[in-house]
This record gives structure tokens, C-alpha cells and sequence, in this order.
């Protein structure tokens, strides 16, 4: 049976390109896995930021094995470029920094062995992403195992996929899947399982189970998933065996209705994803995928896009487990590169091979902001179309997607090539004037009333020390932010047509080329903090919209010095009723409808509480003589 052994631990690292030969030899640093190089000078928006060779090395013993059985390395990410040699041979080589892969080392394994892998973050004109407003952090950043298993088992080298492809579909009310096991040897049994683990189906490959009765993926309502066990038998033994969960579902996109989940409509209203961290870079931790899920359904967003790259396949396993609708994409991102069109179909592969399985993908994202270069135009669009159909090909359960560049037209002819379509718009930020989303999305109807339209991604820059009383575009204060959104969600709310949403970005993250907000190497769009320890205030807004957990939430409570002979305190709540008091006494009862706001007297030192049944918050605002200006950038 299959072996699976995590190749953690202490590592060696050569923060330089060394020869194989030369590695064991030269100096280098003890580091664990998940690692990034730059986790500090990818982030911090200096000139060192280190792009180029690097070089890890592992000792390890050989793992035990039966007569007969083949033993795997593999990669979950290893970011961008990695040449794996094993013993001093070469075992593997790999382009794409964001997907698993894993090479056959049987033949190379000794009884003592040194791993040796070379991991390239250099700039190259035949992997993606190159050019992009986020950092390519270099290393071995995912887990690094060790597979042991039969001769006999399901396939492990076919674009890192684990050899079981799943097609679930629902009949009237019954679940029907097909599971298609790809293996060198023996007999297979299928197995379907509910959440109680109880045996609901069973069959052979490629037989049409059926399950009576199915419960239906219904996003964050109810997301049933059951569990496909595939058994591989030879001469009557069990050989090997994989287990993954699936769901039953449905869905749509309608011009005029948006969003369709198993048969209603469900208006897709949700954030997009970085997955990096301050300090850590792309070398995060389990807990803090899980961090991350939390907070994404504290704001209540019941769909993320997971940006610009394939995640961690578990964040995939959390969404499924949540009931989150995912846009997943490969990082096919910002300039078009002729010599690179090969690896955009590979990174494809693997992200559809990969994730097939989960219930919360909907959309495969073929491309994101292609267009903001103009060269090689016509290439482009042949491998936009190219991309368009192998998603088909591999996947036709599915619905294509891309991230339009904000620049383009009405009319580009890349937005009219995937299924369905979303657009990156800032129009109240890089550009002034809210209301130019009404102009610009009443104008793309009035032109294609049947083109279903999203917004992959709208926002505003917001630092948690910098406000003010009379926000301005552009002046990066929590305030303008607040004002941004609180104008975006009005405008959704009048227009269900848009078939999905997405904030750019729920958290803060790395951005080396950026210098803004007064914190170069960052892009400060997120409702929360890189760090993910202050929500702000925008953050609740969008909870006051979305979530049904009953909360009040203050805002400003880190404008606290202020001036003038009152203060307008706005309030976030999804509760109808607010009791306001004011320096410990009773002031008023105000009605709330997402967002209240309350004039009070600011005659000095002012306590404001407001609370609605069990839900209180509370704050203290400092009276100065002048403006703070520390609160200006």
C-alpha cells in the first residue's frame, strides 16, 4: 500500500547558483520547509530584491520498501523553475511555480541519498508569471514528500495529477459520478461514501454510479460532499487506493439573473485571494489557510478568486468544505510572451488535472489584464482561443473566464472569447468618479445585453494609520476606502446582473515594484492587514452587507485625535435597532440599515458606545486643537 512520508525537517540552502557537484561543498544557511528567500526583500520595495538560482539540498535514508514497489518525490510548489537531481542525478525539471509535480526515482535511490534541488526565480521570457503587481517569491514553499507505492498504482506522473478523474452530475434528485482511474495494472473497485462514511454507491471504473436522494453543494448553505475511495486490486491484493470529495451541483451564469446554483439564483458577492504573508512571503502554514478561511466567511463573501496563480490544494479542500464558489487561474498574467504560450497550456493541464475533483470550482480564469501590453496582439488571441478550448476539452462541466485589463474596450476581442467575462475596473480610484461605474457597465449592456459581466476586481488603497474627516480619492486613508465600498455595494445591489463580484483584495500583500501609501514594496488594497491582524473598516461594511452574525462595529476608532465642536461616528451593523451612549449617559436610538451615522457633541474626551441586544462596541475619541499629522500622508 501507498506510503506517504513527509520530507521536512532542517534543509540546506545556498542562497546562489553552485553546480551539483560544488553544492555539498559550499557554505550555506539551515532552513525548514516552507521556505522563501524573499520573504523580507520581496516585500520591503528595496533594490535587493534577490531574483536569480538558488540551491537546497536534503540528506535522507532510503525510505523501507517491499520488493516490487517504485518510490516517488514530490513537489506541491517549488516557485518558478526547478531542476530536481537526486545522487547527482538529474530526476526531474519543472516550469511553474504555483502546481505539484513529482518524478520517479527508484532507479536513483541509494541506501544513503542527497537531494539536490535548483530553484530559479530569474526573469525569462518562457515561464509565467514576469510581469504582474505581485511578488514572485523564489523556494521550495509547499511540502516535499515521499511516495511509496506498488508497482501496481494509480498513475502519479501525468501533470501531477493522482490518476482518479471524478465527473459528478445530478438527475432529477439523484447524484450521478463517474470516476475514470488511469493505473498500469490490476482491478479496480469504486467506492462512494457520505459524510457519515456510510456506503452509498459502488461499482467499477468507469461505471455511472448512481446516488439515490443526493444532497446537493449548495454553497455556504449546506456543502454536502461525499468521498469517491478508488481501490486498485491485483491477484486479489489491495494494491494501492485514493480518496477524494466531491460534490453534487449544478450552476449557470444568466445575462439578466447572474449566478445560478442548482437551480436558483445565488449572486456571487466575494473577495479575491493573495496567498502571501508579511515576514513569510508564499512559505505559509496550514493554520494559516485556515486563518484565512475564517476571515474570508466572517465578512460573509460566499465566492473567492483565487489570484493570479494555482494555490495550495488545500485552501481548494477548505472551500469545498465552507461552501466558497472559486474562480481558480493560472497565472497567464499582464504581457503576453510568444515564447511562453507552451507553459501557459501546461500550467493549465496541471491546474484542471489537479483540481478537477473539488465542488467549489466553477470557473477555470484562462488569463488576468493580458491586454495591458500591446505587442504580438494577434498571438495572443489565437492562444486565448487555444487555452479556451483545451479548457473545454479537458473540462467541459465547466465555464471559462478572464480578468479584462481596465483599458480594454467594449468591443476587444479577448473579452469575447471565454464564456463568460469579468472586468478590472478602479473607476473611483486610479481614475475619479464613482459614478462612472454606472456609465461604464450601463454602456457594455446597452452593447452586449447578452454577455454575461462580472468585476474581477475593484478597490481602493487604505492604510490603517492614515484619515481623515474629508477623505479624498487618493489619499490612501481608511475613510476613502470606506467611501469607495460603501458606494460599490450600493451599486451591486441595484444591478443582480453581475455574475460575480470579487474585492481586490481581502488582505494586503507584496507588491515589490509599488511605492505608495507611504510602505513601499506593498499594495495596501485589502479589507485586512498583511499581517492579518486589523480588520478594517471596510472590512465591516462589507460583513454589514453580506454576513447574517449578528455584530456593531465603530469605525474610526483609529482616527482618534480629532478636532472641531462635533464628530459624525459612523457605524456598521447588520442589526436594526443602535443604542447610542455617549460618555457613559444615554443619547439616542437610531435606526441602522447597514451603515448609520451619528452626530455628536465633541466638546473634549468622548466615549461612544453602541449596542444592539448581546452586540456592543465602544471606542474614545481624543479632542486636539489641530489636525493630527500623522494622519496625513
Amino acid at each position: 500500500m501507498r506510503k506517504i512520508i513527509p520530507l521536512g525537517g532542517v534543509w540546506k540552502f545556498v542562497k546562489k547558483n553552485v553546480e551539483v557537484t560544488e553544492a555539498e561543498k559550499t557554505e550555506g544557511l539551515e532552513v525548514t520547509l516552507p521556505h522563501t528567500w524573499n520573504n523580507i526583500d520581496g516585500q520591503d520595495g528595496g533594490n535587493d530584491y534577490y531574483r536569480g538560482t538558488c540551491v537546497y539540498l536534503k540528506e535522507f535514508p532510503a525510505p523501507d520498501k517491499e520488493e516490487g514497489q517504485v518510490v516517488y518525490l514530490e513537489f506541491k510548489g517549488v516557485n518558478s523553475s526547478a531542476k530536481v537531481y537526486l545522487n547527482g542525478e538529474l530526476a526531474a525539471r519543472h516550469d511553474g511555480g504555483y502546481s505539484t509535480f513529482r518524478a520517479n526515482v527508484t532507479k536513483l535511490i541509494k541506501e544513503n541519498n542527497v537531494l539536490c534541488v535548483k530553484v530559479d526565480n530569474s526573469a525569462t521570457e518562457k515561464v509565467y508569471p514576469q510581469t504582474a503587481d505581485f511578488t514572485f517569491y523564489g523556494g521550495i514553499y509547499r511540502d516535499v514528500n515521499i511516495i511509496v507505492v506498488d508497482a501496481a498504482h494509480f498513475d502519479l506522473d501525468y501533470y501531477g495529477a493522482y490518476g482518479v478523474s471524478i465527473c459528478p452530475s445530478v438527475e432529477g434528485k439523484d447524484g450521478k459520478v463517474t470516476a475514470t482511474c488511469f493505473v498500469n495494472d490490476g482491478d479496480i473497485k469504486i467506492t462512494v461514501l457520505d459524510e457519515t462514511g456510510a456506503t452509498v454507491a459502488e461499482g467499477a471504473n468507469k461505471e455511472v454510479l448512481t446516488v439515490n436522494n443526493a444532497r446537493l453543494w449548495n454553497g455556504l448553505a449546506d456543502p454536502a460532499l461525499y468521498t469517491l475511495r478508488a481501490e486498485l486490486f491485483k491477484d486479489g491484493k489491495l494494491c494501492d487506493a485514493v480518496e477524494k470529495k466531491f460534490g453534487f451541483r449544478t450552476f449557470a451564469v444568466d445575462p439578466d439573473k447572474g449566478f445560478i446554483l442548482n437551480g436558483k439564483p445565488y449572486s456571487l458577492r466575494g473577495v479575491c485571494r493573495h496567498q502571501d504573508r508579511k515576514g513569510l512571503g508564499n512559505a505559509i502554514t496550514k493554520e494559516m489557510h485556515d486563518e484565512d478561511m475564517q476571515i474570508i466567511l466572517d465578512s460573509g463573501a460566499n465566492t473567492v478568486r483565487l489570484a493570479h496563480y494555482q494555490h495550495d490544494d488545500y485552501f481548494y479542500d477548505l472551500c469545498d468544505k465552507y461552501g466558497l464558489v472559486v474562480w481558480a487561474e493560472i497565472p497567464y498574467i499582464s504581457r503576453h510572451m510568444p515564447e511562453a504560450n507552451a507553459n501557459t497550456e501546461e500550467q493549465m493541464k496541471e491546474l484542471i488535472y489537479q483540481l478537477f475533483h473539488h465542488a467549489s470550482i466553477c470557473f477555470w480564469g484562462v488569463s488576468n489584464e493580458i491586454t495591458m501590453f500591446h505587442k504580438h496582439k494577434k498571438d495572443m488571441l489565437n492562444q486565448h482561443k487555444k487555452l479556451n478550448d483545451l479548457c473545454h476539452k479537458l473540462d467541459p462541466s465547466r465555464l471559462t473566464t478572464l480578468a479584462c485589463f481596465a483599458m480594454c474596450g467594449f468591443n476587444n476581442k479577448s473579452a469575447h472569447i471565454t464564456d463568460v467575462v469579468s472586468w478590472n475596473l478602479y473607476l473611483g480610484w486610479y481614475v475619479p468618479g464613482l459614478f462612472l461605474n454606472k456609465v461604464w457597465f450601463g454602456m457594455f449592456r446597452m452593447l452586449h445585453p447578452k454577455r454575461c459581466i462580472g468585476l474581477s476586481e475593484y478597490g481602493a488603497e487604505a492604510m490603517t494609520n492614515l484619515h481623515s474627516a474629508k477623505p479624498r480619492r487618493g489619499d490612501n486613508t481608511e475613510e476613502y476606502q470606506f467611501k469607495y465600498h460603501a458606494y460599490m455595494l450600493k451599486f451591486f445591489e441595484k444591478r443582480p446582473y453581475l455574475w460575480a463580484t470579487h474585492v481586490w483584495n481581502c488582505f494586503d500583500f507584496a507588491a515589490d515594484a509599488r511605492n505608495q501609501g507611504g510602505e513601499p514594496g506593498m499594495n495596501h488594497k485589502g479589507l485586512v492587514t498583511f499581517d492579518r491582524k486589523i480588520k478594517k473598516d471596510s472590512f465591516y461594511l462589507y460583513k454589514a452587507y453580506w454576513s447574517k452574525d449578528p455584530f456593531v462595529h465603530i469605525c474610526g476608532k483609529r482616527f482618534e485625535n480629532r478636532t472641531g465642536g462635533n464628530i459624525k461616528v459612523t457605524v456598521c451593523s447588520n442589526l436594526k435597532k443602535l443604542e447610542i451612549t455617549v460618555n457613559g449617559k444615554p443619547f439616542k436610538t437610531v435606526e441602522c440599515n447597514k451603515v448609520a451615522e451619528i452626530k455628536i457633541p465633541f466638546n473634549g474626551n468622548t466615549t461612544v458606545k453602541v449596542a444592539s441586544g448581546d452586540c456592543a462596541d465602544e471606542c474614545t475619541f481624543k479632542k486636539v486643537a489641530r489636525p493630527d499629522p500623522e494622519y496625513k500622508l
